[in-house]
């Protein structure tokens, strides 16, 4: 169920990003709402408790610079490549690389939750695509080899930051999010300084930043908190699962019409969540 409620933040934050980037560029957004996820972390961690250790900060510090660079690289993908294959790959990676981490490090999940990491693994690629009626044209230039570069190592680099959540030891509270919001705002502000767009969003949208970071707050919490007491084969493609969430509300807020293949994955996904949820 955590890592169910973190898909569902990462699905929305996506959701309020994309919306907030046709008027702002993404790093820009991220730019304002990585710093304000790190200030709230900072309020909340000590009412959590929780004792600081390095080891806990140093996984917490990893993932965060795994996070930060995903970000980098999928927007530059996204930017530069197609959608309808850029973000596909991306979620095949994030929920595929940390599923075959934990049975290649001793899980065992059962024949039901192992049916459950297929189907989830099927929906994620289905979801993430786009509707063949907004695909082509010159908004959809070539998977290049660069933008395929680029998506492999933002893919790897997300899924990296699972991996690193899931190394973080139990009774640390919320002190591993603080490190891992820091050093994922450390690599937001180079990346932008390197491309020279550190400048804030607009003020209309300071809105969408607030509730951006609160969510990535919450998101991240929940997985960390997941890992912890779940296998990592498991919580992680759940967790992946997040383009749903984003798709959904773009079909009910937006009115945006979806691919076949977008609805089926939509099914797939919620019968995976049954499947893994059932076999634990």
């Amino acid at each position: 169920m955590l890592a169910l409620v973190a898909a569902v933040g990462y699905g929305v934050s996506d959701f309020l990003g994309g919306v907030a980037s046709r008027r702002a560029t993404a790093l820009s957004f991220v730019v304002a709402s990585y710093p304000l996820s790190l200030l709230i972390a900072l309020v909340i961690a000590p009412f959590a408790g929780g004792e600081v250790t390095a080891v806990s900060v140093g996984w917490g510090a990893a993932s965060g610079l795994f996070g930060g660079f995903a970000v980098w690289w999928f927007y530059r993908a996204l930017a530069s490549g197609p959608m309808s294959v850029v973000s596909p790959v991306t979620a095949l990676l994030v929920a595929g690389i940390p599923a075959l981490a934990g049975i290649g490090a001793g899980e065992r999940p059962g024949l039901l939750a192992v049916v459950g990491i297929v189907v989830a693994l099927v929906a994620v690629v289905l979801v993430s695509r786009e509707s063949q009626e907004t695909v082509g044209g010159d908004d959809h230039p070539a998977f290049t080899v660069r933008v395929a570069g680029l998506t492999v190592a933002g893919g790897v680099a997300f899924a990296l930051t699972f991996i690193s959540l899931d190394q973080i030891p139990e009774g640390t509270g919320l002190w591993p999010l603080v490190i891992q919001r820091l050093s994922a705002s450390a690599v937001v502000w180079v990346a932008a300084v390197a491309v020279r767009q550190f400048s804030g969003p607009p003020r209309m949208l300071y809105p969408h930043v607030v509730a951006v970071a609160l969510l990535d707050v919450v998101s991240n919490a929940a997985m960390m908190f997941a890992f912890q007491g779940g296998m990592l084969s498991l919580v992680s493609v759940v967790g992946a699962l997040y383009p749903a969430a984003t798709v959904l509300l773009a079909l009910v807020v937006l009115g945006e019409r979806l691919g076949r293949g977008q609805y089926a994955g939509m099914v797939l996904a919620l019968a995976s969540v049954v499947l893994i949820t059932v076999a634990t």
